[in-house]
């Protein structure tokens, strides 16, 4: 028996109105095997789904199967574009990017060359993954590009020199903190910048149906908000965990003995923090977010009462 058309593939396979269903969701998109996947398996799940939207159920195919063509398809194209998206800045390149930068950035703190180079490395990657990830539709211009992450990059460097500056007087261990101090001022900077586009012209808002009702600054002020909260939250555990065991683990024998060994240690600390981090702290706000008509723009309320009465609520892709 051939497997139904019904099944709708374009949300995720579990309940997004709870927790536990996006966070179930997002260990999926962010599985780091999926940047293993090979280019025939990208274009075989990008037929399956294709096939499927379209009516035509590959033989033989199972539920199973189709959701794991799904998670795979979703893992490499943009979801309003359909582009296939550069492989660092997919959300499953995330942890293993992330652990490399922050934990040598965390490792390399104490000289100002090396500040300059690990915050100036973790920029170019934020610069890629926001980029990659944004909202919409709207293209963005190499000039905000460059505006974003020039500004971004100067933010967290300044910061951290700031930081490492004051930290000279105080305890060694506060000076460890100092790069995800950085790393945050550094995210409230790139996001808002990178996404600029959409905080000047909108985001595409829908009803509950994916019917397109226009373009709204507010939500994207909102989608923005919410990235910037998530990805300060993710970046928190791998930063704030490992610099206590690092500095309990300094004073042992081990790392007196093997120095070298102290970046290992410290990547594959945040490493493990961010295996759960990143999904869980991406699950913390809706995908597929929502706001209230009356706190849209009011020129878009009134058109939205005027063309669609029945709608209180409008939806839109918050971005990740």
């Amino acid at each position: 028996m051939d497997l139904s058309t019904s099944i709708n593939i374009k949300e995720p396979r579990w309940d997004q109105s709870t927790f536990i269903g996006r966070a179930k969701h997002f260990f999926t998109v962010t599985d780091p095997r999926n940047i293993l996947l090979t280019n025939e398996q990208l274009t075989h799940a990008h037929k399956v789904i294709t096939d499927y939207r379209e009516g035509n159920v590959s033989p033989g195919l199972t539920e199973d199967e189709l959701w794991r063509a799904k998670y795979v398809f979703d893992s490499a194209f943009h979801p309003d574009t359909g582009e296939k998206m550069i492989l660092i800045g997919r959300m499953s390149a995330q942890v293993p990017m992330n652990m490399t930068i922050t934990g040598c950035m965390m490792t390399f703190y104490k000289t100002t060359p090396a500040v300059l180079f690990w915050q100036w490395i973790n920029q170019s990657f934020n610069a890629i993954v926001n980029y990659t990830n944004r909202s919409g539709d709207a293209p963005i211009t190499v000039n905000q590009l460059g505006t974003a992450y020039v500004s971004a990059t100067t933010g967290a460097v300044a910061t951290a020199l700031g930081l490492n500056a004051l930290t000279k007087h105080i305890s060694p261990l506060i000076g460890r903190f100092v790069p995800f101090a950085a790393v945050a001022a550094a995210n409230c900077i790139n996001i808002p910048l990178m996404r600029q586009r959409e905080l000047q012209h909108g985001i595409p808002i829908t009803d509950e149906n994916d019917n397109r009702l226009g373009e709204s600054t507010k939500a994207a002020q909102q989608a923005i908000s919410q990235v910037v909260v998530s990805r300060i939250l993710m970046a928190s555990p791998g930063m704030a965990i490992p610099p206590f065991l690092m500095n309990h683990l300094e004073k042992k024998a081990f790392l007196k003995r093997f120095p070298w060994m102290s970046a290992p240690i410290q990547v594959s600390l945040v490493g493990f923090c961010l295996v759960f981090a990143t999904p869980l702290c991406c699950a913390l706000f809706p995908q597929k977010s929502s706001m209230s008509v009356s706190r849209l723009e009011p020129e878009l309320q009134e058109k939205i009462r005027a063309n669609h009465p029945g709608v209180e609520r409008v939806y839109f892709n918050k971005g990740l």
